[in-house]
């Protein structure tokens, strides 16, 4: 998938940058919508991308700071948006120091099998994005406005001048 460090990063830029949005619109209110008893809040799905760099990142042997994967789910949005912002800063930082290019082509021990680091690093963008698309119906759900990921949400249409597609 990467050939470079350099591929993921501009990559990951752009993912990240978009799971941050989704967070930044979290309101404590709304960490608490539930599809159902059995499944888990909004608040609960952020803070598993949130700790999921450390738990499957770490497991790569990468060393850096991030919020710890076994850490109970923080009361506030603001501190699950700041975690998340803090980890992956400190997640990039510490790629750029310990692996370089060949890095990517290693093997690591992930949950029984052995994958590759480039492989590992595309598992967490594809995770951050499956787990982004529930946050934004309960997002929906919870009365909030959903930032556009991939293109403009429904009320960012307006500030190009055109209405919402038809549903």
């Amino acid at each position: 998938m990467y050939s470079t460090i350099e591929d993921f990063l501009t990559n990951w830029k752009h993912e990240s940058g978009s799971t941050q949005k989704i967070l930044n619109a979290l309101t404590d209110e709304s960490l608490a919508q539930e599809v159902s008893p059995e499944d888990r809040t909004l608040g609960r799905i952020a803070w598993h991308v949130v700790t999921t760099l450390d738990e499957m990142i770490g497991r790569t042997g990468l060393v850096f700071k991030a919020a710890r994967h076994n850490s109970p789910v923080p009361k506030t949005a603001s501190e699950i948006a700041e975690a998340y912002r803090t980890s992956s800063e400190e997640m990039v930082a510490s790629i750029r120091e310990q692996w370089n290019d060949e890095t990517l082509n290693e093997e690591r021990d992930m949950y029984g099998q052995m994958w590759s680091i480039t492989t590992v690093l595309g598992l967490i963008i594809t995770h951050q994005a499956h787990h982004r698309g529930q946050m934004t119906v309960l997002m929906r759900q919870a009365g909030l406005t959903v930032p556009g990921v991939y293109g403009p949400a429904r009320e960012e249409w307006a500030t190009f001048g055109e209405q919402a597609p038809e549903v």
